[in-house]
């Protein structure tokens, strides 16, 4: 079995309303897609969001990876992702790049799955077919008041969903405060409450107020209270407050992790497989954390995370979206996206490879254009 052609493209996917974090205001969602093609008719794809550079990780598919792969055995992706790694490396690492290693890896292992005619947690080790999933959410809207946040944590439980995460950051340290008490009292004293600062505060003392002026209200995790190269001050967030720093979204491969771990940064980590260097990676980062007792919860992309907690021992949850919330909207391009059921839980996929197939007549909806 030989690589034939690698095809990468962007698309952008507009919101109906602008959506807001601690940091960033959104009015469209971009993704580099990218399909992997034998000479056999095989037919792998990856994907990984853009944040509004989805045309640059398809042109760093097409021109800089492309010709590494084409002509080799897909199912040599401890290998291939070595040569793709190493032959960027100057320029690469993390990044633009690194994303776009992640593409091309997520594709392979889904050709690697369907040649092998298993279901991808099944073929990586299998030990669950179903996993738990949190609805995430809590952005910040113009018109969106506590009253607002209070009515979408309801309708989270309302689905089942015994585990919710909100936004944090944005405002006053007690108006945060205000808003994270207004959810805690509305999901009740025994749900799992999860924060998220995308990074807010611009350094460990100003994070440590906020964080401990959350402290009352019983958070599991705070997820990137500082910005995410901040690994000394992420530290001192960690040893400071109460409860767990999260974080690992935005993370490069397995040597920023094990800075991570080592430094005590966080107790939970976030690696996403479309940003750390694909499933070859993620793997690598989840059993790093396994070995030191560290849980895994891994952020968006629950069309392929689901698989890929299915087959790790120190899965904890899956994040989860709802489209009609208008905050992320890949599930667009999904033919058969997945869905918690009434308990919050997302049975794994039972066709061969990853299980994420994408509509083409959406792709040409939404594909950029020059």
């Amino acid at each position: 079995m030989e690589i034939d052609r690698v095809e990468s493209f962007p698309v952008e996917i507009p919101l109906e309303e602008p959506v807001s974090f601690s940091n960033r205001t959104l009015t469209y969602r971009d993704h580099a897609i990218t399909y992997v093609r034998t000479e056999s008719g095989h037919e792998g794809v990856g994907y990984s969001l853009g944040y509004e550079g989805a045309g640059l990780i398809s042109e760093a598919v097409e021109s800089l990876l492309e010709p590494i792969v084409v002509g080799e055995d897909p199912r040599d992706t401890e290998r291939l992702w070595r040569e793709m790694f190493d032959g960027t490396v100057q320029i690469g690492r993390s990044g633009i790049l690194l994303r776009a290693i992640s593409t091309i890896d997520i594709a392979l292992w889904d050709i690697k799955a369907k040649a092998a005619d298993q279901p991808l947690y099944k073929l990586l080790g299998g030990h669950a077919d179903s996993v738990p999933a949190y609805a995430s959410g809590g952005y910040y809207r113009d018109e969106k008041g506590h009253e607002g946040l209070r009515d979408e944590m309801r309708r989270y439980l309302d689905e089942g969903h015994d585990v919710v995460k909100m936004k944090v950051g944005r405002r006053s340290i007690p108006d945060e405060a205000d808003r994270v008490e207004a959810v805690r009292d509305e999901i009740g004293p025994d749900r799992t409450l999860l924060l998220d600062a995308n990074g807010a505060w611009s350094g460990a003392t100003e994070a440590i107020r906020a964080c401990r002026a959350f402290e009352p209200f019983d958070p599991y995790f705070i997820e990137e209270p500082v910005m995410v190269d901040s690994v000394g001050a992420m530290t001192a967030v960690n040893d400071a407050i109460r409860y767990p720093v999260a974080t690992g979204e935005l993370e490069g491969p397995r040597y920023a992790f094990e800075r991570l771990i080592t430094d005590g940064a966080a107790t939970v980590l976030q690696p996403d497989a479309t940003v750390c260097g694909g499933i070859t990676e993620w793997l690598k980062i989840a059993h790093y954390a396994a070995a030191n007792d560290i849980r895994i919860a891994p952020h968006y992309n629950w069309n392929l995370h689901s698989s890929l907690l299915g087959a790790i021992e120190n899965g904890l949850w899956t994040e989860y979206f709802y489209r009609d919330m208008d905050v992320k909207v890949f599930d667009d391009i999904v033919e058969s996206p997945l869905r918690p059921d009434d308990t919050g839980t997302i049975a794994l996929p039972d066709d061969p490879g990853h299980g994420v197939r994408l509509d083409e007549d959406a792709l040409e909806r939404f594909k950029q254009t020059n």
